[in-house]
């Protein structure tokens, strides 16, 4: 038996999440049956505990967590053996396959990754798949040129998962980074990261009423969307590039052509649910070596699975900063 943070639904169509006892025998068919350590939460997890699932989930009941890390307890699969120890994010899993919120799971091998040499499986859950979006977003951006001589980086939403880690990163790196919040009080822990400036979001939350303004940016991470990437796109320099991991600000993008014809920026189109293996591996990699874990640590807020249906709806609000770190064993 193990515990579980399972949803349901009633007639009425309302979603309900409590800690429940579970077997072995009650998680669906997989490859690899991994003992789940630690998971955590991310925007996704937030809509999964909503009223109607946010449109992710199809069946219930139901095991969120769209991320999790541990050891393999069993293997069908000649890639993994008992005790190695794995990270597992995307391909719908917490969605529309049990996710990791138990402490068992079973998968699929072509869904894990093995954990990187110096990496734990909480530090790993510290960046979970907000983290690993991050330094596929700057994987991305290093592709189309970007170099810590080229100016200033600019990170939107920076003080949640993905940018909370992609500010470390960035700074880590090299780079002067611009970190956007509407949280003046994150002014602290940002400029802890490594945020050379902060940029008040009120300066980008306006419509520019020109396609171009001043060259301003050598690149940006933006996991907000909407009017706020429309308007970095008219302030990136010449041949630069935005990566666009996140839609917090919205989903439609009301932006003008003529940034791209005149400067010849990019638009990068950042996703991690399907990413392929090999660069997965890649990006985890980068992580163990990128990363600082000093300022890792210093992201994460414990939780426990009780608590994860109020934090669920914390982070929809924009009210949960850096990176939940969910215990299965507490």
């Amino acid at each position: 038996m193990f515990r579980a943070l399972v949803l349901e639904k009633d007639a009425e169509g309302q979603v309900s999440a409590t800690v429940r006892e579970l077997s072995e025998d009650q998680l669906p068919p997989g490859e690899v049956t991994v003992a789940v350590e630690y998971s955590t939460l991310n925007y996704k997890d937030g809509l999964c505990m909503s009223p109607g699932g946010g449109g992710l989930v199809r069946n219930y009941p139901h095991v969120p967590g769209i991320d999790f890390a541990g050891t393999v307890e069993a293997s069908d699969d000649p890639r993994f053996r008992p005790g190695d120890r794995v990270v597992l994010t995307g391909w719908r899993v917490g969605e529309i396959h049990w996710g990791g919120y138990a402490g068992k799971a079973r998968v699929k091998g072509d869904w894990l990754v093995h954990l990187p040499d110096g990496l734990t499986t909480r530090q790993a859950m510290a960046v979970g798949t907000a983290g690993l979006t991050a330094m596929l977003a700057v994987m991305a951006l290093e592709e189309h040129g970007l170099s810590p001589d080229r100016g200033e980086v600019v990170v939107t939403g920076a003080a949640g998962g993905v940018g909370s880690v992609a500010t470390a990163i960035l700074s880590r790196l090299g780079h002067q980074v611009a970190a956007v919040t509407g949280r003046p009080e994150q002014e602290d822990y940002l400029k802890g990261l490594g945020a050379a400036r902060i940029v008040p979001r009120a300066e980008l939350a306006e419509p520019s009423r020109r396609p171009l303004e001043s060259e301003t940016w050598a690149g940006c991470v933006d996991a907000v969307g909407g009017t706020m990437l429309a308007r970095i796109l008219g302030q990136l320099k010449y041949g630069c590039s935005a990566a666009a991991v996140g839609l917090a600000g919205g989903a439609q993008l009301n932006a003008s052509v003529i940034p791209f014809l005149l400067r010849g920026i990019n638009l990068l189109g950042i996703d991690s649910v399907f990413c392929p293996i090999p660069r997965r591996e890649r990006a985890w990699q980068r992580i163990a070596r990128d990363l600082p874990m000093d300022l890792l640590e210093a992201m994460i807020r414990p939780a426990t699975l009780a608590e994860l249906p109020e934090l669920g709806a914390a982070i929809l609000k924009g009210k949960v900063r850096g990176r939940v770190v969910v215990d299965l064993s507490a």
